[in-house]
């Protein structure tokens, strides 16, 4: 019983050693690689399908501020001033679901980006419970415009498309600087699907989306 508890409480020490380590880590580096992205080429070689990667890393500076804002009215509109949760938006996507409702999900840019960049994609309470821990560090070591640079530059944005340079290459064949308020709100407007919609040439439900989240990019906040 004495090696079981001496075990557990090394696992715990050396667990927590490593994960605040990463965090500080990626505080001043760049994410180029993550478990997301390992995963889709894993799936993509197991279906021989072909293995699309297209990722560059910038800075928040070479991202036009239209970007940040439409994520932030399509994704999170309480992101500067919560501390990495949304609890009434989690409570709606609760309720929603227990009524058998397609609403909203009540993940805030911050717990997506603890999500993409330290762990893998599901539903279990474990890997829940690991995105709570992980969202309060970024959110006690990174500041909110690190936190946006690494979501921006991270997250699946079409097929084999990670983060913003590479979206506005791929999609609007330009640099992720130069996207106008349109361009910005169609990229943000496929986030909650990637794989499913297209940010140019859009359906019907996209183009919606597009224009309602380009109407509130005037009223977000944020800072540049």
């Amino acid at each position: 019983m004495q090696k079981i508890k001496k075990f557990l409480w090394k696992t715990f020490l050396w667990f927590n050693i490593i994960s605040i380590g990463l965090v500080v880590v990626f505080k001043f580096i760049p994410v180029y690689f993550t478990p997301l992205m390992a995963i889709r080429a894993v799936q993509n070689w197991q279906n021989d399908q072909e293995i699309i990667f297209s990722h560059t890393w910038v800075s928040l500076d070479e991202i036009n501020s239209n970007l940040p804002k439409a994520v932030i009215a399509s994704e999170d509109g309480k992101f500067l001033n919560h501390n990495g949760f949304d609890f009434e938006a989690m409570k709606m996507a609760y309720d929603g679901n227990k009524k058998g409702k397609k609403t909203k999900g009540g993940s805030t840019i911050s717990q997506q980006t603890a999500k993409n960049v330290f762990l893998w994609q599901g539903r279990s309470y474990i890997r829940k419970g690991l995105e709570a821990y992980y969202t309060v560090l970024i959110e006690l070591i990174w500041s909110k415009k690190r936190i946006m640079e690494v979501y921006l530059n991270s997250i699946e944005m079409g097929k084999g498309v990670y983060g913003a340079q590479a979206a506005a290459k791929h999609w609007y064949s330009k640099d992720a600087k130069n996207l106008s308020r349109e361009q910005a709100a169609g990229i943000a407007a496929i986030l909650p699907a990637p794989l499913r919609f297209k940010a140019s040439n859009s359906s019907g439900y996209i183009t919606r989306r597009k224009t309602k989240i380009a109407r509130y990019l005037q009223d977000v906040k944020w800072e540049e």
